[in-house]
């Protein structure tokens, strides 16, 4: 794969410490879809933009270790949620950008990863959220490094949505088509049989 060297380096943040109600409390980035765990297609997918990977996850840490360069977990217990893992993926990161993913998004692909890092690029201290059918994805995200502290300002504030918060900060919106296939959250086991094809 060609070096995109123009593009910000990056460090990438799988989200995968949820609780997994939808799916019966089963922990979701191991559940397989197409043969491989939902994680396995989200590595695949983003390994070669990074050599900075980090999976937040609160459980099955051996399994998941084999995916990532480090793994990051909430710093409270019960599950509180996915501001909790970016803080802890803002942390951890050794690059000036934190690309963010939930890892029910197997869907996602090459074009798409590139189009936010090279609109966070023209934004540099700015949030990038994803944005379609009228809505905000603030598990899809690249966010500056240099706003480590602000969320963690803002976490003991006691915000816990890390959409509002970056909506607070200015966040720039990258628009995708309505219905995008590779926005589908396979978060049920329906979504997750419905969505038979594997993307590139």
């Amino acid at each position: 794969m060609t070096s995109n060297t123009h593009l910000p380096p990056c460090s990438i943040l799988l989200l995968a410490g949820g609780r997994g109600q939808r799916m019966g409390g089963q922990d979701k980035g191991l559940i397989e879809w197409h043969g491989a765990p939902l994680i396995a297609h989200l590595h695949r997918k983003t390994r070669p933009l990074s050599d900075d990977l980090i999976i937040s996850c609160n459980r099955n840490l051996e399994k998941y270790a084999p995916y990532a360069d480090l793994l990051v977990h909430d710093d409270e217990g019960d599950f509180p949620g996915p501001l909790a893992g970016m803080r802890a993926g803002l942390k951890a990161a050794r690059h000036a950008y934190l690309l963010v993913l939930p890892c029910d998004v197997p869907r996602i692909d090459a074009a798409l990863l590139h189009s936010m890092r090279e609109t966070a690029g023209q934004h540099p201290d700015k949030p990038l959220m994803l944005r379609h059918d009228g809505h905000w994805e603030p598990l899809l995200c690249i966010i500056p490094v240099a706003l480590r502290e602000t969320f963690e300002s803002a976490w003991n504030d006691g915000e816990r949505s890390p959409g509002r918060l970056m909506r607070k900060l200015g966040a720039t919106a990258l628009q995708c088509p309505d219905n995008d296939p590779r926005l589908a959250n396979l978060n049920t086991p329906e979504l997750l049989s419905a969505h038979n094809t594997v993307s590139d």
